[in-house]
């Protein structure tokens, strides 16, 4: 009689608990993002829907060996990267899993979405930033730099410097190049950039910027938002780079200027599915896409979504290619491999 009197007690507590347990109200976010800006952006999420964020800080390339090494067992709910050959890799790599929703289907385009097969999407762009060249204007004409091309051109010889080929953000662009120009044609047009480096290849983005305008190299690729941020810096030494150099988005006669994006997916075992799937649908809001324009000076992916950044007004508008990022991604496996037989480190 006593036995039965503690199971009964134990199921009652354990049926007391199990409605607690349902509505626990929480998101493992695992985050590439590290702008202080994003505070606001989860502190709004939260606010409105009493879900609190619990966040993993780290960049691509350690979020996704944090998640294969945890396997099932992985508490994350939400996996937010910053390139679309990062998010092809976790994709490819099963780690999402898909996301039907009318307000996600409705908001994002088609071209800025990881694979569907009829499932929903496996990932989301939210934002979006252009690839483009700058150059010393002192030194370089701008007709001379308007396509990506003209970086492999022996013309640019000599001053063309850029960081690493292997960088996530070039294997993009790379690979849109050879969407749109055909693998020997790409490959050919590499070592032509090769061929025109000032110098070997190093450094980050605003490295490059910095070196235009130093002189050590006349020509480099920089995405739009480090451009931006210069351009909005108090810093003194940063508004004198920026006099220094000018813009280009490349190929506005042709396909268009290459677009990578951050973006979300829901992770392949997330225990707080509903709560991923309202956090996915809240950054496609008109307030989270704001935050992600003014916070790190990218463009919206959500298209009537209007912002007040005036160095992105500053730059102005400019046509963008067409092909699905997704598309950057597959490609970047032959891009790593003609990148190896020119030699571009």
């Amino acid at each position: 009689m006593k036995v039965r009197t503690i199971l009964l007690a134990t199921v009652a507590a354990l049926a007391t608990a199990l409605p607690a347990v349902a509505q626990e109200k929480v998101l493992n976010l695992y985050s590439a993002r590290h702008y202080q800006t994003d505070e606001a952006l989860y502190a709004n999420f939260t606010k409105a829907t009493g879900i609190t964020i619990n966040r993993v800080d780290a960049d691509d390339a350690g979020i996704l060996a944090r998640l294969k090494s945890e396997g099932t067992a992985s508490p994350a709910d939400v996996i937010l990267l910053v390139d679309a050959a990062r998010l092809w890799r976790a994709e490819t790599d099963g780690l999402f899993q898909p996301v039907k929703s009318a307000v996600l289907e409705q908001r994002i385009p088609a071209t800025l979405r990881g694979a569907d097969a009829g499932q929903g999407s496996q990932w989301f762009g939210f934002s979006t930033r252009g690839r483009v060249i700058v150059y010393n204007k002192a030194g370089i004409k701008k007709d001379d730099v308007d396509t990506y091309e003209e970086l492999g051109d022996p013309k640019n010889k000599g001053k063309v410097c850029t960081r690493s080929g292997s960088h996530p953000y070039n294997l993009s662009l790379f690979g849109a190049v050879m969407q749109h120009l055909g693998e020997p044609a790409t490959e050919s047009w590499l070592k032509g950039v090769v061929a025109n480096m000032a110098r070997a290849p190093k450094g980050g983005d605003t490295d490059q910027i910095k070196a235009v305008a130093s002189g050590e190299c006349q020509i480099a690729i920089t995405n739009t938002y480090y451009l931006a941020r210069m351009m909005r810096s108090a810093n003194p030494d940063d508004r004198a780079v920026v006099e220094k150099v000018g813009v280009v988005f490349p190929n506005q006669a042709t396909w268009g200027t290459h677009v990578n994006i951050a973006g979300a997916g829901m992770a392949k075992n997330a225990p707080h599915r509903e709560a991923a799937r309202q956090f996915l649908e809240y950054l496609s809001s008109d307030q989270a896409q704001a935050y992600f324009a003014d916070g790190n000076n990218e463009w919206p992916a959500v298209a009537s979504v209007r912002t007040a950044n005036p160095a992105l007004e500053a730059l102005g508008k400019f046509k963008a290619e067409t092909i699905p990022v997704a598309v950057t991604g597959m490609n970047q496996t032959k891009v790593q491999q003609m990148l190896d037989r020119v030699g571009y480190k």
